[in-house]
């Protein structure tokens, strides 16, 4: 990085070096809190009541033709507090000041509201909250200096265009890395807190080629620090994708043999999540029922579980919103539905214990943490792309938001990918993959061995017999 760069940001960026170094960090003291809290709950009257906060540090930078082009800096807080009055109704409020004025504002509030609350299936403590925490996380790093942050990515940036010709730039790029503190304290005892960290880089190149189309291509990484990112893996993936996307060709519609990413594949089971979650499926918001689990869903050559303590995970939790503690739940086994994901009010309604799922709010909520895709039974027959012919490779499925039928269980969607041919791939120039989604999940005819980390989980390649590809 040139030092008129570095003399540019270095008089803005010294005080977000403050404010990111660990040591200068002020987080709540979860002991303090809850002495506070116990005491201003007893002047107020309040029996029962707890609080879920998270503080979050963060630095984003984004560079533009080898000079700086974005540099954020951000200190956010949030804090979750909710009240039950003797009538065990149940009220919420939020606020971001945990001093104890704004304490006892956020107490009183809630213990307001909560005259006003549901009277039905009413939100109550995680029977685990108090529960002994056996998993670790893993240690936070202390935060880079943002100049290294700035001269990793100009340095990607200025690789990746002298990587081909035709590329003309990397207009989508960025590097970040956050710290941050969770805690969970309630009326009854449970005290639990947690720090981590986590660093990522985004990159995305276009080119730029007379009688051609624009061609573009990413790749992201992900880690506990920015010393420890796989930057030159970025590059590499980046760099290979863009170039073999600059030869295309329209495909012909028809159905294909189709292999899916780890990132396409986990977008799809993200987007149809309502399949394991059982508020959802309370709230008839699910392709499941109460009566699914038990039932194949799936090819019984895949497995599923929710771990977001898997040891690849750059940012694990050990408890969630609710402070029951996080654990590996497998959703599917060998092609079977095998749990739900719950909250403490769902797994009373279910007679079953909390999976450590849950964030809490003006409504509880479930979201998988961290998917673990595996090969279920032995495949009778293993694929490979080098030797497969007119097979359809989807790197990267887009529009979710538009084309997926979360609860009719259907989807039609926009990709990326390349028709492949014994190793051959001709990048595919438009097309779209249409299906249905329980009808792909048991037309899985392999699950390759090699997972591969994503954001959203461990996934490796996945194979289905057929899909629909419809071209531009």
């Amino acid at each position: 990085m040139s030092a008129i760069v570095v003399a540019r940001l270095g008089l803005a960026l010294q005080p977000y070096h403050q404010t990111l170094l660990a040591e200068d960090r002020s987080v709540p003291d979860i002991q303090e809190l809850t002495t506070q809290a116990k005491d201003i709950a007893a002047k107020l009257g309040i029996r029962k009541f707890d609080i879920y906060g998270a503080t979050v540090d963060e630095t984003t930078v984004k560079v533009d033709q080898g000079e700086a082009d974005q540099v954020k800096a951000s200190s956010r807080a949030s804090v979750t507090v909710r009240v039950w009055n003797d009538e065990q109704t149940m009220g919420v409020t939020s606020t971001t000041d945990v001093d104890p004025t704004g304490l006892e504002l956020a107490l009183k509030t809630a213990y307001e509201a909560s005259f006003f609350g549901v009277k039905e299936n009413v939100p109550d403590f995680s029977p685990e909250a108090t529960a002994p925490i056996t998993a670790t996380g893993k240690d936070p790093a202390a935060p880079a200096p943002v100049p290294m942050l700035l001269e990793k990515l100009i340095y990607a940036e200025k690789t990746l265009m002298a990587a081909h010709p035709a590329i003309a730039g990397v207009p989508y790029n960025g590097m970040a890395q956050r710290l941050s503190d969770r805690f969970y304290l309630n009326s009854d005892g449970a005290m639990r807190t947690e720090t981590r960290s986590t660093a990522s880089v985004y990159l995305y190149s276009k080119t730029e080629a007379e009688g051609k189309k624009p061609r573009s291509a990413g790749a992201f990484r992900i880690s506990r620090s920015v010393p420890e990112l796989d930057l030159e893996g970025c590059l590499q993936e980046t760099a290979e994708k863009t170039i073999s996307h600059l030869d295309y060709a329209k495909i012909p519609t028809g159905k294909y043999r189709v292999v899916f990413s780890p990132e396409a594949f986990l977008s799809l089971l993200g987007a149809f999540s309502n399949l394991f979650n059982a508020q959802s499926i309370l709230d008839r918001q699910s392709l499941s029922t109460p009566d699914s689990l038990g039932t194949p869903i799936a090819s019984p050559l895949l497995s599923v579980a929710d771990d977001v303590l898997h040891p690849e995970n750059a940012a694990p939790i050990t408890f969630d919103g609710e402070g029951t503690p996080t654990r590996r739940i497998p959703l599917i086994t060998n092609g079977v539905l095998s749990s739900f994901i719950h909250s403490a009010g769902t797994a009373k309604r279910f007679e079953t214990q909390p999976t450590g799922n849950a964030s809490i709010g003006a409504k509880v909520s479930i979201s998988p943490n961290f998917f673990h895709v595996t090969a279920g039974e032995a495949a009778p027959q293993s694929y490979s792309l080098a030797e497969a012919e007119n097979v359809v490779l989807i790197d990267d499925v887009q529009a979710l938001h538009a084309g997926v039928k979360a609860l009719q269980g259907s989807f039609s969607l926009p990709f990326d990918g390349w028709l492949v041919n014994r190793g051959d791939r001709t990048s595919i120039e438009s097309a779209t993959v249409a299906g249905d989604f329980l009808e792909l999940l048991k037309s899985i005819i392999y699950v390759e061995p090699t997972g591969h980390l994503t954001a959203a989980g461990v996934c490796p390649y996945i194979w289905v017999a057929e899909l629909s590809i419809t071209g531009d």
